[in-house]
């Protein structure tokens, strides 16, 4: 199975009155982490636009573990748990660098479309990359 590591540094835009990384910013580590996760398996996600095919979140969950504050170095982990011809969905975990420590977990869903938002099969409209993403599930 691969997983894929995208590193960042926490901003100061990012933090709330409290001096933490403010809650709404976690769905955009994620995103990050699934641009990395496609560039990883060999895949520019522009390079599938460009070919008609979006993929639209469907679902998104998080999990706050600890707080992450102000320039923390963070490692957001993204691995595909699960696919079908016309859905993906991914797990996260986001890791403070230094300390190892978890500070928040995630899944995303998502279904293939065309640019109207209609479903499709992406074993039908693009079956390297169907084939791309069956191997990187393989353990």
């Amino acid at each position: 199975m691969i997983i894929s590591e995208t590193e960042f540094t926490a901003r100061y835009g990012e933090t709330d009155q409290m001096g933490i990384i403010h809650h709404s910013n976690y769905p955009v580590w994620f995103e990050a982490g699934r641009t990395g996760f496609f560039k990883k398996i060999g895949v520019w996600y522009s390079k599938i636009e460009e070919k008609g095919v979006l993929l639209p979140l469907t679902d998104l969950s998080c999990s706050y573990i600890s707080p992450a504050r102000y320039e923390d170095e963070i490692v957001i982990k993204t691995k595909l748990v699960e696919m079908s011809c016309v859905r993906l969905i991914f797990h996260y975990e986001g890791l403070n660098k230094d300390s190892g420590k978890l500070i928040a977990t995630g899944a995303t869903s998502h279904a293939w479309t065309d640019k109207s938002l209609k479903p499709l099969n992406i074993q039908k409209r693009i079956p390297e990359l169907y084939q791309a993403l069956v191997e990187a599930l393989k353990d």
